[in-house]
């Protein structure tokens, strides 16, 4: 049997189709495993913690694979960030047990997103722009209560194939980052297919004063109906956290 490699590694989403491997797009996933192809001589398919969406960032991802080498990990990291593009760097590589599974051995996972009331060039590919001041108070009372456990039937796309929809979030609240941003940090045990983006854009709505007060209870109390649902930009969209 071989040896369970972890790599652990940061990526800009901005010039990808997306985390998961997709024939003929370039993916998060499918740079990674085009050089360590190049690397091992063989294929190679990543077990991964987390899925991002076109055009959200990774500031941390974990993946592992298991493989027969004799290449130290340290001598490994360097190899691949010599190879790989610049929008995505290895942090660390490291040899784990065998029944360690990036995805399921994960306790919970971390999104941030990033919302500014000033539009430049610079942050607007890390960042969502509205043109209406932002009350970080208001916006706390909005997202109060997406904490617990709850069935989160309306907020993930029709192509989610997750077999449940029951999440549990421990938590969900805005900071102010400077004078013209606020952040949502979302903590929770698992997440759907563009939940945390249905989650934004649902209380953007909620805020713009384009939904009623209570439509993300309301979305959140009848899983079964149906409602519009509001996906947000997916560039102020960041993965920040994954613990084991």
């Amino acid at each position: 049997m071989g040896k369970n490699i972890k790599l652990t590694y940061s990526y800009d989403g901005s010039e990808f189709f997306g985390f998961q491997r997709q024939p003929g797009l370039r993916t998060v996933q499918g740079e990674l495993e085009k050089v360590l192809k190049l690397v091992f001589k063989e294929d190679i398919d990543l077990i991964s913690a987390g899925r991002t969406d076109r055009g959200v960032h990774g500031k941390i991802q974990v993946s592992n694979f298991v493989i027969d080498s004799t290449i130290p990990c340290e001598r490994m990291e360097r190899i691949l960030n010599s190879r790989l593009p610049k929008d995505i760097v290895i942090t660390d590589v490291e040899e784990v047990p065998l029944d360690f599974n990036s995805r399921f051995s994960a306790k919970h996972r971390g999104y941030e997103y990033f919302i500014t009331e000033e539009k430049t060039p610079f942050n607007s590919r890390y960042t969502t722009f509205i043109s209406k001041k932002m009350d970080v108070d208001e916006l706390n009372k909005i997202v109060a209560p997406l904490v617990g456990v709850h069935d989160f039937s309306n907020f993930r796309l029709a192509d989610c194939s997750s077999k449940t929809t029951v999440r549990e979030i421990y938590v969900a609240e805005f900071k102010r980052i400077d004078e013209k941003t606020v952040k949502l940090y979302v903590k929770g045990n698992s997440f759907l297919k563009s939940q945390i983006r249905i989650i934004v854009g649902t209380i953007l709505s909620i805020y713009l004063k384009h939904k009623p007060e209570n439509y993300l209870k309301e979305m959140l109390a009848n899983p079964t109906k149906k409602y519009v649902k509001m996906v947000a930009e997916p560039f102020g969209l960041h993965l920040c956290e994954i613990e084991y």
